[in-house]
């Protein structure tokens, strides 16, 4: 398949995931709104997606894929070689887990601690909530950690659908857990959520693996064994966790400065932002990553330099047409957007506005993300690690120095503006160093393509600055006519942005459509 093929796939069932999820934060909106309960969730369901960002999915997949289509592509190896390499990783990777997910159950209080400070806004019923929430969601980091093995092997037998799908059951779980066991009290329903967050775990590692098995790559148990080829493993991950890690440690130092030093409900505000935000990175960024990856390694490992530079531009240039006018509607239509889906129930009035202001800044950095999502690949199928992780320490070293400067005077806003400014010292960086090094160049079709794609953006700006606030005044109605509403601005938006750049000429539909109707 394409890479674009590859990319809507991904993208379309990430979308049926985000809807899903918007319907959970919809429903933890208004029975658990924006305060302490929430906020004792949110930090709990912090710390195993860290690790998890950090071990299983970004940091393992960018080691493990290239490696195992190493593998495949031997001479001497085809997918039996590949399948015994997954084995003898599954059989160190699987006793780790347990090893280290016991140990933080056990170490949760002081770590908790040492994140939030035992909650100066919310005392020591709250810290006591905190702690118990994460002991039940930490297993869920060794369970998805197993998923994102076997999710590797069938993204790279080009059956990307199963592990995109995965996630799908995440917010089915935790729907069902908030509309049929929820509790009395906030509190209360902040248990079911975290008892959600591991069944899903379950389900999600039951899924992966029927589906492993209906490919002919389910795996078998082996003794652990340090070989040479674990052993390279092992030491490409370390450096890709941290790279992997670097957006999920930004937003760990600004959830913990939030839960520190600023006032109850901040850490929900910046939770929900960011949910928003995080919708065209998923659906973009995501998508083309990982879809881009296996045919990047391939390419580089053929020796074929000059296709490995085609895809990464064809890539950029696909993202800039998905990412520049989703940034524009969440920066100019933030109020509107969170009123109409999160007002109601317990999440009131001012809970929208103080979610939108950091809606709008998080926003400031999404093309950054997604960009971020394309350029490290470029690292990662030479086999490059270290400098992808050299470049993500810059970025939190600058994100921490803003966030101490911003707090003060912009509050949760400054936190989430650090966050954003920070993708874009990483995305600079990792731009600049694949240029030097002559491992990409941006060619004359996506230089022109992206001043027709910006002018077209700025039109949509200005149509979406004079109607959002008429639109922001029919968000206070019934659901039918707040989807209403907000679907006409999202769609005059969206006529005006395509509309402009087909005028341009920046893509042709003829040419979307054949790529996505293309097979190798």
């Amino acid at each position: 398949m394409s890479l674009l093929r590859n990319t809507f796939t991904i993208g379309g069932l990430t979308l049926v995931s985000r809807v899903a999820g918007f319907v959970r934060d919809m429903l933890m909106a208004n029975f658990v709104g924006a305060g302490l309960a929430n906020d004792a969730f949110l930090i709990a369901w912090r710390l195993p997606n860290l690790f998890r960002a950090l071990f299983s999915e970004g940091a393992f997949a960018s080691a493990f894929v290239p490696m195992f289509n190493r593998e495949i592509a031997r001479e001497d190896g085809g997918l039996p070689a590949a399948l015994v390499f997954a084995e003898q990783v599954l059989a160190i990777l699987f006793p780790f887990l347990v090893v280290f997910t016991i140990v933080m159950m056990v170490a949760t209080a002081p770590i908790v601690w040492a994140m939030t400070g035992g909650f100066p806004d919310g005392g020591p019923d709250k810290f006591a909530l905190t702690v118990a929430l994460t002991r039940i969601t930490f297993p869920y980091l060794a369970l998805i950690s197993l998923v994102s093995l076997l999710g590797g092997i069938l993204n790279s037998i080009d059956r990307f659908w199963v592990n995109a799908a995965a996630p799908i059951l995440l917010n089915i779980c935790m729907i069902i857990g908030l509309v049929f066991f929820r509790g009395h009290t906030p509190i209360e329903t902040a248990y079911t959520q975290a008892i959600s967050v591991t069944v899903s775990g379950v389900a999600q590692l039951a899924w992966l693996a029927w589906s492993c098995a209906r490919a002919g790559t389910s795996l078998r148990f082996r003794r652990p064994r340090l070989n040479p080829q674990v052993r390279e493993l092992l030491w490409m991950i370390w450096p890709a966790a941290l790279g992997a890690g670097a957006v999920q440690f930004n937003q760990l130092i600004s959830t913990s400065l939030a839960a520190r030093f600023l006032p109850q409900g901040s850490v929900s505000y910046l939770y929900y932002a960011d949910r928003l935000n995080q919708l065209p990175l998923g659906l973009i960024g995501i998508g083309v990553g990982t879809a881009m990856l296996p045919s990047l390694s391939r390419q580089i490992g053929s020796g074929n330099v000059s296709a490995a530079n085609t895809t990464q531009n064809r890539a950029i240039e696909l993202v800039l047409v998905l990412t520049l006018p989703a940034t524009v509607a969440l920066m100019l239509a933030a109020t509107p957007i969170i009123r109409a889906l999160l007002q109601h129930g317990v999440f009131g009035p001012a809970d929208t506005i103080a979610s939108a202001q950091a809606l709008a800044a998080y926003s400031i950095g999404l093309p950054a993300y997604v960009l971020i999502k394309v350029l490290v690949p470029g690292f990662y199928a030479r086999q490059d690690m270290k400098t992808p992780v050299r470049i993500a320490l810059v970025a939190m070293l600058a994100n921490l120095a803003m966030n101490l400067v911003l707090i003060w005077p912009l509050r949760h806003v400054g936190l989430a503006l650090s966050t954003a400014l920070s993708a874009w010292v990483n995305a600079g960086l990792l731009y600049w160093t694949l240029h030097k090094r002559g491992h990409f160049a941006s060619d004359e079709r996506l230089r022109h393509s992206t001043l027709k794609l910006t002018t077209a953006t700025v039109a949509m700006g200005i149509l979406l600055a004079f109607a959002s606030p008429l639109v922001d005044s029919h968000m206070g109605r019934g659901l039918f006519e707040r989807g209403l509403w907000l679907g006409g601005l999202m769609a005059a938006g969206m006529i005006v942005y395509f509309g402009g750049a087909i005028a341009l000429g920046a893509f042709r539909p003829a040419e979307i459509k054949a790529q996505l109707s293309r097979r190798r």
